[in-house]
């Protein structure tokens, strides 16, 4: 096990501000307290990055706000409620994939444009 890291060191960590992660303890989305040093500094663990990891992942395909914090508070909560939990996240992958379809039309029609120029450049007649 690694030694817990600094706020600093975890935001370097996970690609994110340590004002992100102070906002994300303050909003409740975190499953316990961050652990203190003597001095009162928050030292983070392996099990509170993976975690983070999961909030940035929720939070970077669209999740509110709410629900990673409905999320986490059912995982907070413990055993018997696996079904809300389920229930939320097929909920959200429903709405990523409906995003990942919405922006593949998109890809698809800039790569049609980008096949128009790419024959004007070699000399064919330009379509579009």
């Amino acid at each position: 096990m690694h030694p817990p890291l600094t706020v600093a060191e975890a935001a370097e960590h996970l690609g994110l501000t340590a004002d992100t992660l102070r906002y994300y303890e303050r909003d409740g989305l975190l499953l316990a307290p961050v652990g203190r040093a003597a001095n009162g500094h928050r030292r983070y663990r392996a099990d509170d990055l993976r975690w983070i990891t999961l909030v940035t992942r929720l939070r970077s395909t669209g999740m509110a706000i709410r629900d990673v914090r409905r999320y986490a508070d059912l995982v907070r909560s413990g055993g018997g409620n696996e079904q809300e939990r389920l229930a939320l996240l097929q909920e959200h992958r429903t709405k990523v994939l409906a995003q990942l379809a919405e922006v593949q039309a998109h890809l698809g029609a800039i790569d049609h444009k980008i096949g128009i120029y790419t024959d004007a450049v070699e000399g064919r007649p330009l379509a579009g």
